[in-house]
């Protein structure tokens, strides 16, 4: 999670919900991640069969923070994804504003070959859209036996990475859904992004943005997501 603080006016002109701000600034987050073994919480063979070919893929979300309706939450500016079939039914039923995305990741920081590196051991991304060609490309350094815990109660980073509803809008329709998870076990990642076109080129705020930080997480093992429901009000 790559974290950014960026102007809150130009940044409130493209969000259609109100931004919840901490301190009177504004944040947008770069999150890469990897999907694997989604399945419906039910057990059907069926439905689970009809899951299977989007049941793993990349991820590359831009999220910020927004407040509705006294709840706080997330809203995705955009989400790159491996996966064609998921960028076709993401839009339909969530109302996720998805887009195809060529991705490589390289996350794999227990691998052995990370104890043959000189510390720090270096995880990187290369994002690409697949239409433009605009990429985000980083690499960030942990150190050579990081040790991952929970963020400290009350911390930036907590408010930044403890979210659980995501508000949405697809045309006119405005929804919301829920996750639900363990708190994230997280380290502290010394960041460089060495590319950052696929940002700059859709939202030109993030020109005059500033990297606050970065954190990465080992990941969870089970993550359960809600539907989708209509934002009243």
């Amino acid at each position: 999670m790559i974290h950014y603080e960026v102007d809150s006016e130009a940044l409130q002109r493209v969000v259609p919900f109100q931004l919840d701000l901490r301190d009177g600034r504004a944040f947008v987050s770069a999150v890469g991640f990897t999907l694997s073994g989604m399945r419906p919480r039910f057990r059907n063979r069926v439905a689970a069969w009809l899951l299977n070919p989007i049941s793993a893929h990349h991820f590359l979300n831009v999220r910020t923070y927004v407040r509705v309706n006294c709840e706080t939450g997330i809203y995705f500016l955009a989400e790159w994804l491996s996966s064609r079939l998921s960028v076709t039914l993401g839009p339909l039923a969530f109302g996720l504003p998805y887009r195809f995305g060529r991705i490589e990741y390289n996350h794999e920081w227990e691998l052995p070959s990370c104890l043959f590196c000189s510390p720090p051991c270096l995880l990187t991304g290369r994002i690409a859209d697949h239409k433009t060609g605009n990429a985000f490309v980083y690499n960030a350094a942990l150190s050579g036996e990081p040790r991952f815990w929970e963020c400290e109660s009350g911390s930036l980073t907590e408010w930044l990475m403890e979210r659980y509803t995501a508000f949405t809008k697809f045309g006119n329709i405005r929804r919301f859904f829920r996750v639900w998870h363990q708190p994230w076990l997280q380290a502290p990642a010394d960041i460089t992004v060495t590319e950052q076109t696929l940002l700059d080129r859709n939202w030109p705020l993030f020109r005059s943005a500033r990297i606050i930080g970065a954190n990465f997480s080992p990941g969870l093992t089970d993550v359960w997501m809600g539907w989708p429901h209509r934002v009243r009000g």
